[in-house]
Formats: structure tokens, sequence, C-alpha cells
């Protein structure tokens, strides 16, 4: 389990993954403090972790959300390059 004390930056893409896919900066900052972070495709890193929904997400009704940003460990900061959302 990784725990850091680094900024976290999201690239323009992950900020637009945001939003078409219902996660908030705050969910993906919550995911990389508290996650198990994990090797991902291409040297990166990925974390997952669960949150409680108990709504509806394209008009269908969820318990769960689960956040897994994927990103790269720099020097000075964190940065996400993408952000996936599951819905269960």
């Amino acid at each position: 389990m990784a725990q850091t004390i680094k900024p976290i930056r999201l690239s323009g893409h992950a900020r637009w993954q945001l939003s078409s896919r219902g996660a908030t900066e705050f969910e993906v900052h919550q995911a990389i403090r508290a996650g198990n972070w994990q090797p991902a495709e291409g040297a990166r890193l990925e974390c997952r972790h669960d949150f409680p929904f108990r709504a509806a997400w394209n008009r269908r009704y969820y318990e769960t959300k689960q956040v897994r940003p994927i990103f790269v460990e720099e020097s000075d900061e964190i940065v996400v390059v993408t952000v996936y959302v599951y819905y269960f």
C-alpha cells in the first residue's frame, strides 16, 4: 500500500474522463492516497477504490462506484493520465 504526500495532478485527458465517467477529482485523490498501488501497462501504476454510490448512473441503480486511476509517479508529483470508473 502506497501512502504519499506528493501533489497529484490530473492530465487534460484524465480531467475530461472525470465528467464523462462520473467521478470527481476528490475520488481520484482518495483512491491514490488509500488504494494499493499495482503495476499497470506502459510503466504506469494503478489502484482501485470503492465508494458507496447508491444512485443511478445512465438510468440504472448501483450501490457502489469503483474509481481506478492510471498514473505515473514522478520525483515531485503524481500525474494521473486517465481514470476508469466501474459501477456495480
